[in-house]
């Protein structure tokens, strides 16, 4: 099970990284290479725990769906978001954000499954571990980028 951890400091305090981090709006924002739109569940503004989102996004020339659910949440600290329906096998998604001095951490930790057994970890290896941290980390810089012109 690939594990993808990130890291990025962002000048901007706790609060205002862990809401936009959980804003539907600017997910959607922050994902605009693969046309990501929240379809079902909560469309529009902050997850809380328990809430379900169905993103439509188009990964690899193919629209795809995938339900996440929030499972737990510590504000401003850390939630999860785990998939309940979509093309891996599994995945949990913790985001977490730390003060430091001049703004936040925000550490993404991504751990998933691939589907189709042998097949699926090989396609880790050869694409898929890397377009997820590439995508990771597009993320991180879009939301680095919307905080600290927040201000």
């Amino acid at each position: 099970m690939p594990i993808i951890k990130h890291k990025q400091f962002i000048q901007a305090p706790v609060a205002v990284c862990f809401d936009l981090a959980r804003n539907v709006d600017i997910h959607t924002e922050t994902t605009v290479k693969t046309k990501e739109k929240a379809v079902d569940g909560v469309t529009q503004g902050l997850l809380e725990e328990g809430d379900t989102v169905t993103w439509e996004a188009t990964h690899f020339g193919i629209k795809q769906r995938l339900t996440a659910k929030v499972t737990h949440m510590e504000k401003p600290a850390v939630f999860v978001d785990i998939m309940v329906k979509g093309v891996f096998s599994s995945f949990s998604h913790t985001h977490q954000f730390i003060e430091e001095k001049g703004g936040t951490l925000m550490i993404d930790t991504f751990k998933y499954k691939s589907p189709f057994g042998p097949m699926g970890m090989i396609a880790d290896k050869l694409f898929l571990e890397k377009y997820m941290t590439d995508f990771i980390i597009s993320r991180a810089k879009e939301l680095k980028r919307i905080a600290e012109n927040a201000k």
